[in-house]
């Protein structure tokens, strides 16, 4: 089978038409979504930019922007990418160029849609909100379904006082204490805002594979670097009894990283949802 097609060029009303695709990708082994300046450093963004160059017989790779930044490890359910084109791809050329996608990438990464979008669409500045699931795999024992995609925590967790510190955290703050040391200085050296509005933060048991985690979803218009990671982090030390949920107003009044709790491992982070506006 070819993984190579042929789309009409678009006329010079149109300029160019962008497409919007969703993908699903297994973080570990790659260096996060984002291409890296080092070529040999295995990013997402580069071998979806490279199969859609070969698919679409294009010189140079179309330039992707994706919904979230997944760090290093995070993986991705429905991450969404925009991309322009200068070839106007009707619904069948669209579902080849997903096919041929697919055939093209690793194994890791999985593509689950792809279609035209509103002129000049961006995944990235139209998006809504944003949801990431962290599970907490909550036993003595270790996991073996669901290891690579929990983190193991054997201590017992008291789940109550988590959702009474996460409750805190919801609405708009200045989440700078939620924020990797080196991001939040790059920010206030850029006159960029901290503050970001959180709409809902749950935390239940879910049944993955016969195994039962921990699922915290984070809901918010927008997050930091290792914003998610560094909240779990910090509710899991409030559920083990190492600080108390009265804590957390202090913590964002801090704005200080240091004043948060550890950074959840990179494997229990998924992107699970990115809402559009219905134009879009």
């Amino acid at each position: 089978m070819s993984t190579t097609i042929t789309a009409t060029p678009a006329t010079d009303a149109q300029e160019r038409c962008s497409y919007m695709l969703t993908l699903a990708y297994k973080g570990a082994g790659f260096s996060g979504f984002a291409r890296q300046n080092d070529p040999a450093v295995r990013t997402i963004q580069e071998e979806l930019e490279q199969a859609l160059a070969v698919a679409l017989r294009l010189d140079t790779p179309p330039q992707t922007v994706c919904a979230g930044r997944t760090d290093a490890g995070v993986h991705a359910a429905a991450q969404v990418v925009s991309f322009d084109l200068p070839l106007l791809l009707d619904t069948r050329q669209c579902n080849q160029l997903l096919r041929s996608l697919n055939a093209l990438t690793c194994a890791e990464i999985s593509i689950a849609g792809l279609r035209r979008a509103a002129p000049g669409f961006s995944a990235r500045f139209d998006a809504l909100s944003r949801s990431y699931c962290y599970r907490i795999f909550n036993q003595v024992q270790p996991p073996i379904f669901t290891a690579d995609f929990a983190w193991h925590v054997a201590r017992p967790l008291d789940v109550q006082q988590m959702r009474l510190a996460a409750d805190q955290l919801l609405g708009e703050h200045d989440f700078a204490s939620f924020c990797s040391a080196l991001a939040a200085k790059q920010a206030a050296d850029e006159g960029k805002s901290t503050r970001r509005t959180l709409t809902q933060i749950d935390i239940a048991t879910q049944q993955c594979l016969g195994e039962e985690v921990l699922a915290i979803t984070v809901t918010g218009n927008a997050f930091l670097h290792s914003m998610v990671r560094i909240i779990v982090g910090t509710l899991q030390e409030v559920g083990a009894g190492k600080r108390a949920a009265s804590e957390i107003p202090a913590i964002l009044a801090a704005r200080d990283r240091s004043a948060a709790g550890l950074t959840a491992a990179a494997c229990g982070l998924t992107l699970q949802r990115v809402e559009y506006p219905a134009h879009k």
